[in-house]
């Protein structure tokens, strides 16, 4: 029996033994665990830029450590209300003898599987909603960050025992194991290729599954929005960790015409929120060597095709300390590994359209993306975008940050994902709703089974119109 088996059983009889947690309890370790946070900071934000090479310690705070203490404040406030039985309606059928409510009970015994761009956050918000549920937790940290890794087991060995939260780490070998298991839900963020290898894992042993994946999220430049407001929010939601980012801008869809004037602002603005370039202390590194040489490979395929590649800035590239500024590709053909491949990093090709239809056409042609942008002041334009294109969320005239929302549910659909957390989502999600039928010392429900006609028969047959 491996390690993984063994941590998995002791965890797995503890959640037999003691199905369901108090809410007091679930509260009190939210509260600890928020602390914990709170005081070791300091070592997350550090631990995690050595193992980046540098990540900017706004990009952690910010995309990682912020949203994971919000998360927390929003639970503590609503848990009564998400954990209270809700009761139904019994319908016609029983409304004279039973009542019905549905409780929500833990599932067990959830598997986290995290990344490497928001290690923190996709590994806490997750454990916050099937903690928050009753539920224990197995979290399979990403062999790329292993300072941070030894940084939050830390934390949440101050917080959890280990029949409540076991931490593993380990490389792809471990990670197929780890989705084999038999867990009662297993939550994964990454990429679409290996959430199908995790969901099929998973149907060995029939365990729900949330995939939360990824895709090209596009960015639609209405031809009468301001250029500068439109630039302003697309480059905080690009500039963000370096683009490593799921929802990150992946391409933008921009009128005929205004290449020049997008550029021009973009570069301004660039230099505005990091002067230095690549040496700009908030600009974070690419994650390992690895990674980086993916995103030089499609930024010089599209020059050695002839196409206009621009920086955002002149202090452009650092090979050694894998570094690189967004780089805007105009027009790359859209059958280019650019424009097929998710880029999760600093390369933003700007496609022009000279109808909208043809922009849209091009985002239908494509997987459901796991984001949605809008930059337009036209409210018809944008109830229309809204309400015709599917995309696991949407902003409109910003980025990113529809993901920040506590109390909103946060998921891909189709490619970019299945099912969804954040808020009273996430509680649902970890939770068994169950349907409860109590009925009283009153039970007709035998007068439907007798041949010939009663009151029963005759009040359902005038309800219902036959």
């Amino acid at each position: 029996m491996n390690f993984l088996k063994q941590r998995f059983d002791v965890i797995k009889q503890a959640a037999n033994q003691s199905p369901a947690s108090t809410i007091n309890y679930r509260v009190e370790k939210l509260i600890e665990l928020r602390a914990e946070l709170v005081f070791n900071i300091p070592q997350l934000v550090a631990a995690l830029s050595d193992d980046y090479g540098h990540r900017s310690a706004e990009d952690t705070l910010v995309a990682d450590i912020v949203p994971c203490l919000s998360h927390i404040d929003y639970t503590l406030e609503h848990l009564d209300e998400w954990a209270s039985p809700s009761i139904r309606d019994a319908g016609k059928l029983l409304e004279m003898t039973s009542e019905v409510e549905v409780i929500y009970q833990p599932k067990g015994v959830v598997g986290i599987i995290t990344p490497w761009n928001f290690p923190i956050l996709l590994s806490i918000e997750p454990l916050i909603a099937a903690f928050s549920a009753g539920n224990r937790a197995m979290i399979k940290l990403s062999e790329f960050t292993p300072r941070l890794n030894t940084a939050l087991q830390n934390v949440l060995a101050k917080v959890f025992n280990e029949t409540e939260v076991v931490v593993v780490e380990g490389e792809a070998q471990i990670g197929a194991e780890f989705s084999a298991l038999p867990f009662d839900h297993l939550f994964f963020t990454g990429s679409p290729r290996v959430g199908k290898l995790v969901m099929k894992s998973a149907a060995d042993n029939l365990t729900p599954v949330t995939l939360e994946l990824g895709g090209k999220s596009p960015v639609i430049v209405d031809s009468k929005v301001s250029i500068s407001m439109a630039v302003e929010r697309i480059i905080c939601g690009k500039s963000l960790n370096s683009g490593q980012v799921c929802v990150a801008p992946d391409y933008v869809l921009l009128p005929e015409g205004k290449e020049q004037e997008f550029i021009t602002e973009y570069q301004a603005q660039f230099s505005v929120l990091y002067p230095e370039g690549i040496d700009s202390p908030q600009w974070t590194s690419i994650i390992n060597s690895q990674q980086f040489e993916r995103q030089f490979a499609l930024l010089h395929s599209e020059i050695d095709q002839g196409k206009w590649v621009v920086s955002a800035h002149s202090n452009a590239i650092n090979k050694a300390e894998h570094r690189m500024v967004t780089h805007l590709v105009i027009n790359p053909e859209l059958t280019s590994t650019v424009m097929q491949e998710e880029i999760f990093g600093p390369i933003l090709p700007i496609i022009t359209y000279r109808e909208l239809d043809d922009a849209l056409a091009i985002i239908s042609s494509k997987d459901k993306p796991l984001a949605l942008y809008l930059m337009s002041e036209d409210q018809e334009l944008q109830e229309r975008i809204k309400q015709t294109m599917h995309s696991g969320g949407m902003c409109i005239n910003d980025s990113i940050f529809h993901i920040a929302a506590d109390d909103a549910p946060f998921g891909g659909i189709g490619g970019s994902g299945m099912g969804h957390y954040h808020g009273k989502e996430g509680f649902l999600t970890f939770s068994h709703a169950k349907t409860v039928l109590k009925t009283g010392k009153v039970h007709n429900m035998k007068s439907l089974f007798v041949s010939g006609d009663n009151d029963l028969k005759s009040a359902i047959k005038a309800h219902f119109n036959f």
